[in-house]
């Protein structure tokens, strides 16, 4: 059984008199340790698969297992649950509380859940910072830290509840290039190593070829799914409006 398996998700908005429809008729599954990106134009839709995946919004049709458990017929405080259970978001713009230091901020996840000593929290912090090697920076607040580093501390935040899934909205978009790839690499580190299934969406193709597997999508359809980033990006490129060349 897959860890992720969508079908027939659908996601509709109504507007009043405008229904958008921001997903149409998706059909995938996601295994456990994958890598995936996922790419497309600016209302394309991928942002609200990145919510459906991440039980932050209901499909309005279809079916969506997590782990085997159906996501759909859930009420928002299951999906809360489920949630803090299976999966680590890491966002744009790190999302970290200012007045705290990076050791609080790991641990902030861990109150949410099942109970854990204030001695555990710690410890589990502190292994966390130091797998994205911030162990020395733990008292530091987060306007202490440079943009990679406090990227790094909300990398530690989203895996100290030792989720089977991190995704990742955007997570290179407030940071230069060299640090940019050094995120990355951490990404591919915690896939490889440590077998994370890793959902990313990125405008960025930099980002997105180091995925082991793109999801092209286009006016609320995948359009392409692919492990060749070559075909992702011809996809990507592809303008269905175009007019159709003329042979002379």
């Amino acid at each position: 059984m897959a860890l992720i398996e969508l079908d027939d998700v659908r996601r509709v908005y109504d507007l009043g008199e405008v229904k958008v429809h921001a997903l149409r008729t998706v059909t995938k599954q996601i295994e456990l340790g994958e890598y995936v990106a996922l790419i497309g134009p600016s209302g394309s839709g991928k942002s609200t698969l990145m919510n459906t995946l991440g039980c932050l919004d209901r499909p309005t049709h279809g079916s969506y297992l997590l782990d085997g458990e159906e996501v759909v017929s859930m009420n928002r405080d299951q999906r809360a649950k489920i949630r803090n259970k299976q999966l680590g978001f890491v966002f744009q713009n790190f999302n970290l509380l200012n007045r705290t230091s990076a050791l609080e901020n790991v641990e902030l996840p861990l109150m949410y859940g099942p109970r854990v000593s204030p001695r555990e929290r710690r410890e589990r912090a502190m292994e966390m910072l130091a797998k994205v090697g911030l162990a020395d920076r733990y008292h530091h607040h987060p306007s202490q830290l440079s943009g990679g580093q406090q990227q790094r501390v909300a990398i530690a935040r989203a895996l100290v509840n030792r989720p089977s899934i991190l995704m990742g909205d955007e997570p290179t978009g407030n940071l230069d290039s060299k640090t940019s790839r050094e995120v990355i690499e951490l990404f591919r580190e915690l896939n490889e190593q440590q077998d994370i299934t890793v959902i990313l969406v990125t405008h960025d193709q930099n980002v997105a070829r180091n995925a082991k597997r793109t999801l092209v999508l286009r006016d609320g359809e995948i359009v392409e799914d692919t492990i060749d980033f070559q075909l992702a990006k011809a996809a990507l490129e592809y303008d269905p409006d175009a007019p159709e060349p003329v042979d002379s």
